[in-house]
């Protein structure tokens, strides 16, 4: 009789304890519901604050940082003028069709390099990461590319295409492909062995093993790739444009160019703040992107 009624007690490890107690039961029941009732009260409005706060505390303390230094009188205020003085010659400059035409046409340059260096990119990436004498041949040979500064391609992108939009997009191009190469090289090499085994035995070979496992698998880190690539082409673009000066066309490049050369402390500030806020804009477009996937993969926890 006793070790039957050792067989049927709960078990404290397995929960038994927990699901014999009705008061614990509630008060786990009540934490649940406290817990749903805070995530469902979180409209739409809460979320977007929820997001801008933390960049609106950002800028005001730039703001103020900014303007600590030119009250410290560190450089004359035609040197660095300060915020008050800055902010207006912006604005200006954000209203007038010469500035939204320069964007434009920057704008246009990044999606075409960019988009070539995505094409490029997951070619390269695709190739290397399937075979190994590639790999061998090739692996630190993106690696040095991702490294190299893309100034240093300038002189040879000139030499080769002349002062043409072929120049800029050359050095765009090889500014972001490795960066994208090595997202995807490196979601392929993290790709877990166990999912490689089930969809060897669902019949996957080939190309239909990299469509339908490998890619979707490395998702992730191909974002990531994706993410760097970007930041380097806008980077490349960016010096390219003051570098390579085509006849009378106006980009952001050549607009602060041509303000440090008439000494326009406030515009060339103002151009600064413009490309600064594009790559913003640009960083927060990826973090949908990747905020989509982690929510379709189960992670996003918010």
């Amino acid at each position: 009789m006793a070790l039957e009624t050792r067989t049927n007690a709960p078990d404290p490890g397995a929960g038994g304890a927990a699901a014999g107690d009705p008061a614990l039961e509630r008060q786990i029941a009540g934490l649940d519901a406290l817990e749903l009732a805070a995530g469902a009260r979180r409209g739409p409005l809460a979320r977007l604050w929820s997001a801008l706060w933390p960049m609106l505390t950002a800028v005001a303390i730039a703001l103020a940082f900014w303007q600590a230094v030119v009250w410290s009188g560190w450089k004359d205020p035609w040197v660095l003028p300060g915020p008050a003085d800055t902010l207006p010659i912006f604005w200006d400059q954000v209203t007038s069709g010469r500035f939204w035409e320069a964007v434009a046409l920057t704008m246009r340059r990044a999606l075409v390099g960019f988009s070539v260096a995505i094409v490029i990119g997951v070619l390269v990436g695709a190739l290397v990461s399937r075979f190994l004498v590639l790999r061998r041949a090739f692996g630190s040979l993106i690696t040095g590319l991702q490294t190299m500064p893309s100034i240093a391609w300038f002189p040879l992108a000139i030499l080769l295409f002349q002062l043409s939009e072929s120049a800029i997009l050359f050095v765009v191009v090889l500014g972001a492909s490795p960066s994208i190469a090595n997202g995807l090289i490196a979601g392929v090499d993290y790709t877990p062995p166990i999912l490689l085994r089930a969809g060897k035995v669902l019949g996957l070979r080939g190309l239909l093993l990299y469509r339908h496992l490998i890619l979707p698998a490395s998702l992730p880190s191909f974002v990531a790739g994706l993410k760097q690539g970007w930041a380097f082409a806008w980077r490349s673009l960016m010096a390219g444009e003051l570098l390579v000066i085509i006849g009378d066309t106006t980009s952001l490049g050549v607009l602060l160019s041509q303000a440090r050369e008439l000494n326009n402390t406030a515009d060339m500030i103002s151009y600064m703040i413009v490309i600064l806020i594009i790559g913003v804009v640009i960083d927060q477009l990826f973090g949908v992107a990747d905020r989509a996937l982690r929510t379709r993969w189960g992670m996003d926890v918010d």
